[in-house]
């Protein structure tokens, strides 16, 4: 079974996509490596990030690396805080800010319609391909659920009646965006042989 890294120093998002690529991957984080800083993200969308940070992680060490860069794009607010949604409230990075942040720049609105993106770069031998997912919803007005993270507890995805935070991790999987990507990838691994053992 091939070794993955997973470019993020995000716990949350190490252990959701563990629990999508576990039997297809030995996860590994990239605390395991000697990094003690953040890896860059200066790209202007979501695909230049992931880009960004694949390119980072595996040119650097020598590695088999999964990148993600995903956002929340409200329609109101111009598809913003889009490829800003982890900072959108400014330094340090803060779940609790951007959230009432965002709160706060819909008061009143009533168009709440949003998605989420995500856009996977997988790096493999110097070869690139990323892949990428969307999950509908809308904003709603108070954060529900304490489960997930980021602006999990203010969306409400197509056809549901809970947010991200009111679901089980499993749940959330199922139709969220990172899952929908994770998908495609996998798809795209046991088509290549690419899981097959070293």
């Amino acid at each position: 079974m091939k070794s993955l890294y997973l470019a993020t120093q995000n716990a949350h998002k190490v252990e959701e996509l563990s629990a999508l690529l576990g039997s297809h991957f030995r996860i590994h984080s990239i605390s395991e490596l000697p990094i003690s800083e953040e890896i860059p993200e200066t790209g202007l969308t979501l695909a230049e990030n992931s880009m960004q940070k694949a390119r980072y992680i595996a040119e650097r060490f020598g590695v088999t690396c999964l990148a993600d860069d995903s956002g929340l794009e409200v329609r109101a607010l111009g598809g913003a805080p889009g490829v800003f949604s982890a900072r959108y409230a400014g330094e340090p990075k803060n779940d609790q800010a951007n959230c009432s942040k965002l709160i706060k720049e819909l008061q009143g609105v009533t168009d709440r319609q949003a998605r989420f993106v995500t856009v996977l770069t997988f790096h493999e031998g110097g070869t690139f391909v990323q892949f990428e997912g969307e999950v509908l919803g809308t904003i709603t007005q108070m954060a529900r659920g304490d489960q997930g993270f980021g602006y999990d507890p203010l969306f409400e995805p197509l056809g549901e009646n809970r947010t991200f935070a009111e679901m089980t991790m499993a749940e959330k999987n199922k139709i969220a965006h990172r899952g929908r990507a994770l998908e495609k990838f996998k798809q795209f691994v046991d088509e290549t042989l690419l899981f097959h053992d070293e």
